[in-house]
């Protein structure tokens, strides 16, 4: 497979949470808003490009009985630097997504490349493989994000789109599987079409 098929497949045909439905828990908590899907998009990326390089790195020195646990180690190391930074520099968006930082330690999508890619080809594409997967990833938590910020509040980023009040659905945990449905519904639209 090609470097850029592997980059690119996870935004339609494999993205994480529209086709794949890996990584549900962030998707439907933390998306209140765009910036708070963005947010935890991009910590996801970060954690999943540097324990795939870890894990391709490491993979033929760690026995096959202590893999997974090995894995869930140096998830948990790289999470750790992500919420020590975002406390530091981003408490407000550390707030705000709370619980669901740590838990990127056990987020399925993570431990799924870690296990699926980044054990079995080198460092280049696991590299490859990690940043398309969590730009895929962080896309689908911004665009599910910002639906439920324009619908909910009318704005999106802070930025007022109409005046008035929103949907309280879409604010609620409710808005985040409707609006869900309909991302998923789109993107298997578009996958048809680019199939074609």
């Amino acid at each position: 497979m090609g470097n850029l098929k592997i980059f690119t497949r996870a935004f339609i045909k494999e993205n994480p949470v529209f086709i794949l439905l890996l990584g549900l828990c962030p998707a439907l908590g933390v998306t209140t808003s765009a910036g708070n899907g963005l947010g935890m998009g991009l910590a996801t990326t970060f954690v999943l490009v540097m324990s795939n390089i870890v894990v391709s790195i490491i993979k033929s020195q760690i026995p096959n009985k202590v893999r997974i646990p090995s894995f869930i180690v140096v998830i948990a190391s790289f999470v750790t630097i992500v919420s020590l930074v975002m406390e530091a520099f981003m408490p407000a968006l550390f707030d705000a997504l709370g619980l669901f930082i740590p838990l990127i330690v056990v987020n399925c999508l993570v431990m799924g490349r870690a296990e699926a890619f980044a054990s079995k080809n080198n460092t280049f594409k696991a590299i490859i493989d990690g940043m398309g997967m969590g730009l895929g990833f962080t896309l689908a938590l911004t665009l599910l994000g910002g639906l439920r910020e324009i619908l909910g509040a009318g704005a999106i980023f802070g930025l007022t789109i109409f005046e008035g009040d929103g949907m309280l659905v879409f604010v609620l945990a409710p808005g985040a599987f409707i609006g869900l449905g309909y991302l998923i519904a789109i993107n298997n639209i578009l996958k048809k079409t680019t199939e074609n």
